[in-house]
């Protein structure tokens, strides 16, 4: 069973900072990629920033040069480092690991639970 534990979220004001983390059950490894999302109020759940087990880096536009994703092996822990925080980054924040397999369909995807994260203007 896998289970992703997210924290860090809160109300910060603009050009604030904030870092989430989400903590694995298992070896972060063991997933082909793990991620951030958000979903803001009305609107679809996005990407935000992936990172996959070799340690390469995605981000999504809005976000690039101001948030930054890694991860701790020995914690089993992937870490969301957002900077200059915007009142459109406001949303609630959700952890995935993403895990491919023999089977239908071929990704599995679990998440977590989901962190708010809201920024003051």
């Amino acid at each position: 069973q896998v289970q992703l534990v997210e924290s860090g979220g809160g109300l910060v004001q603009a050009g604030g900072s904030l870092r989430l983390s989400c903590a694995a059950s298992g070896s972060i490894f063991s997933f082909n990629g793990m991620g951030w999302y958000r979903q803001a109020l009305g609107k679809q759940r996005d990407l935000v920033a992936f990172i996959t087990s070799s340690n390469s880096t995605n981000y999504a536009d809005s976000v690039k040069g101001r948030f930054t994703i890694s991860r701790d092996g020995a914690k089993n822990t992937v870490y969301l480092q957002m900077n200059s925080l915007k009142p459109e980054d406001t949303a609630v924040y959700y952890c995935a690991a993403h895990k491919l397999r023999v089977g239908v369909p071929p990704l599995t995807t679990y998440w977590g639970q989901g962190t708010q994260v809201t920024v003051s203007s």
